[in-house]
This record gives C-alpha cells, structure tokens and sequence, in this order.
C-alpha cells in the first residue's frame, strides 16, 4: 500500500478508534504512524490498541510505526472549596503546600521544586494560561501573589511556569512505570514529555537504549535555549503547540514552529507539527478553512509529518479526520510552490561523506528524474540522511531489520521494506531493482538510484552511489 504523498500522518487511538474495523479505516485512509497516549488509558487498553496495530501490519504488508506519549509531569493545584472559586484582577492570592481545600485567598500547590524555582516578578499561569498570578514573595513553601488576570479556579487545574527552568526529571514514576510496559510491547518511538534541557534527552536515553527512538516534545521555553543540542541528542522532534502555546504568547507560536522545522531538518531529524491542527473535527465533520491553512502551512516548511490528537482519539469524525488530512497534504504536494519552497531551504550538508552522498543523491534525481531512489539501512541513517535531502523521488528504505522499518515509517518520502542483508554491490542491485518492481515504484526500462553503505551493516557508513537501469 504505497502512500501518494511525502509527508506522514501520525493519529492517536482512543476511545473513538479501537477497534480493529476502525484502526483498519484509520490506516487505509492513510495513518502511517499510530500514537498511544499514556497519559489516557490502561496498560490493557494500549497492549490490545498495539496488537491489532501490528495484525494489520502482517496482513497489509506496510510497516506501521506505534509511538508511546509519556504523560511527563503534571504540575497541579489542589482541591477548591465547593470545586471552584473566583479570583478577582488585582487581589492577593497565596499558594502553598498546606493540603486543605483552597478558597478565595489561598490554595494548595503541592510542589516544592515550583517554590525552589521562583522569583519575585515571576507569573504563574494557572487552568492553561486562562488565569495569571505575579510572584510578589515567595519561600521554600510558599507564593505571595497578585491576580493580574482574574477568573474561575477549580479543583486540581495545570500550573505553568513560564521562562522557568525546574528542577525536576520529565520522567515521572508513572512515566517510568509506563516506559517499562510500552518498551516491553514493542514500541518504535518514545515521545518525551516536558524536556527543558539537554540532560533530559541523555536520561531517558539511559533508560532506552536502543528499544526504542526518542521523539523530544518541545513545549517548554525552556527548551528553545538549547534547542540545537536538544534536536542533536534526539532520534525526532515534536512542535507540541498546545503546551508551548500557554507559556508563549500566541502570535510567537508560528515563528517558533517555523523555527523548529527548519533547525531539525538541518539535522536530519524527523520533526512533527502537533496539536489543534484539525480541533474543530472533534465535534464537526468538516475543518475550517484556517485550520486547513494551517496543516498546509507545516507540509510547505517541509515537516516529516502532522499529528491528530482527540480528532482521531476521542472525536465524532476521526475517519474524515484523516482523509481530509491526506487530502489537504495531497493538495499542497502537487502545487508547484511546495516543491520550490522544499528546493530553496536546504540546508548546508555536514563535510562528510554520508551528507556528500546524499546531497549528491539529490542532484542526480534532479538531472535524471529516476522512478524511486533505494537506500539499503541497517540503523536507518541512511534512509534518513536521504530524507533531509528532500528528493524529488520517493525514497524506498530496503533494511533487515524490522524495529528500523518500522521507525522510518514516521520519516519523510521514505516507504520502509524489512528485507534481507545483501552481501555484495551486484546482490543489492540485483535485489533493489526487483523490489523496486515488486512494490510497483518502477518498471522495466526506468532508472533507479541506490545508496549504501560499504561495507554492509554498518551504521553511518553510506558511501556509495548506484545509478541503475532496470532491464527486465
């Protein structure tokens, strides 16, 4: 099942899409990555989501890429008397560690490393932004704080801590617990949560090793001081705009997104634009024409793929959800513009052979116009190096290794194929061109391009370049 376009669809399962009818509607319509939310759901729920993920992937021959969300931290006030009370503009508000229902003055906030991170001056921005505090005074176990933006406060509503860089792991106990059950079904990728530095990243790595890839979710300031080590010491990176949109101002989140983009293309990193991209789909069966501009917009700044969250997860639609999404990526991908856009903004390549190759692989699908070019991974390096290029051609990613296929499911123009090791230049063009057939990427009489690395099997070894004829 060959997908007609370059970028990827990545759809969170949920309530509204778990059965194996709707995963199979999801897939066929054009989800290439499916994303298991563990901040919702028991581990019961995403081990029987993964399983029909991977029945279908026997039975339609794709890989299909799964990628666990870890919840990450979840900074919270506590209990409010009668659930909720109101905060008046200009009052003084006090937050605490005291457990006891809060009222119009005080409430609890049950975390220290908050009190330990404060300045006088610093805002608090409580129930997503919707609410203001300004620190006046602060200690190990307090706030002293003024209202500068009033309204309702209920029980238990997220606190953000804008421009603040806490002192606390992304990874929870239940993120650690969860990790440990998503690893052990197999997972491909593993978003992490609340990154704000680079040691975040190298942390979690510890823990994963090679199981699985890491995706940074970038939605703390924070992270954007650090934001090419971050990206460096990630597998991929996502544009997680719902959290990132509390804690900068609005008209921020498109320059910072674009910014994003284009630093982890720079690195051949696999980037995602996330969050609110077709939110409206939730509850109507058609987007509206902003949000199609804005899918749009992530697809011309050449992101590897776009995300549905509760539109796919928990919506009235998520079947039209992906089909417009695909749709809409479709469209943009045949517009000239795009193509000259991609072709304007590449970065400079790395003065080493494998970005020599690769940059090479591009030029000479631009003078020769090839049916698909093939690149032979083992670890996916060179696939992926192949995908920052932007080809015109469709990249086919022929690897021995099944964990690597299905990881590269997530990249852009790449169509991964789990394959056997070859052992000689001859084998592999032998076997590239029947596969290139096989899968219907070329034909008798077309031209196709190689590249891999020699000697076969070793990660980031790619130094070589194949122009092919594909004779019978």
């Amino acid at each position: 099942m060959r997908r007609q376009r370059r970028a990827r669809i990545l759809a969170t399962l949920g309530p509204a899409s778990s059965t194996p009818e709707k995963i199979r509607e999801l897939f066929e319509a054009g989800a290439d990555v499916f994303r298991l939310n563990f901040s919702h759901g028991t581990h019961e729920d995403h081990a029987a989501r993964l399983r029909i993920i991977r029945e279908l992937e026997m039975n339609s021959g794709r890989t299909i890429g799964v990628l666990m969300d870890l919840q990450g931290p979840k900074l919270r006030v506590g209990a409010m008397a009668g659930g909720k009370v109101l905060l008046e503009k200009g009052q003084k508000f006090r937050l605490d560690l005291d457990t006891s229902e809060g009222d119009s003055t005080r409430a609890c906030l049950p975390h220290p490393e908050i009190f330990a991170a404060l300045e006088n001056g610093t805002d608090l921005l409580l129930d997503d932004g919707k609410l203001r505090l300004r620190v006046d005074s602060f200690g190990p176990d307090f706030a002293e704080t003024t209202v500068m933006v009033g309204g309702p406060l209920s029980d238990r509503k997220g606190v953000n801590v804008p421009g603040v860089v806490l002192p606390i792991s992304p990874l929870t106990e239940k993120d650690l617990k969860d990790l440990e059950f998503g690893l052990s079904l197999g997972v491909d990728w593993v978003a992490l949560s609340f990154v704000q530095r680079p040691s975040d990243i190298e942390e979690a790595r510890k823990l994963i090793g090679n199981r699985a890839w890491i995706m940074s979710k970038l939605e703390k300031p924070a992270a954007l001081d650090h934001l090419d080590e971050i990206i460096r010491l990630s597998d991929g990176v996502m544009v997680a705009r719902g959290d990132l949109g509390v804690e900068v101002p609005p008209q921020s989140v498109p320059v910072l997104q674009r910014r994003i983009v284009k630093k982890a293309r720079a690195h051949g990193r696999p980037v995602v634009v996330a969050t609110q991209m077709l939110e409206s789909m939730i509850t109507s069966p058609v987007p509206t024409r902003a949000e199609a501009s804005d899918v749009a917009t992530a697809i011309y700044s050449g992101a590897d793929a776009v995300m549905l969250s509760a539109e796919s997860a928990s919506g009235q639609f998520p079947l039209a959800a992906v089909e417009i999404m695909d749709n809409i990526i479709q469209e943009v991908e045949h517009d000239p513009e795009w193509r000259k856009g991609l072709d304007d903004n590449h970065s400079n390549p790395d003065q080493n052979t494998p970005d020599a190759i690769c940059c090479a692989l591009r030029r000479v699908t631009d003078i020769l116009s090839p049916a698909t070019t093939i690149a032979y991974t083992t670890s996916g390096f060179s696939a992926l190096r192949a995908s920052r290029e932007r080809p015109h051609a469709a990249i086919m990613a022929l690897t021995p290794s099944l964990h690597t296929a299905r990881r590269l499911a997530l990249a852009w123009g790449v169509h991964p194929v789990p394959f056997e090791h070859v052992s000689d230049v001859s084998q592999m063009v032998h076997h590239a061109t029947r596969i290139a057939q096989r899968y219907e990427f070329a034909k008798v009489g077309d031209t196709v391009v190689i590249i891999a690395g020699l000697p076969f099997g070793h990660s980031g070894s790619t130094n070589l370049l194949h122009v092919a004829t594909i004779t019978d």
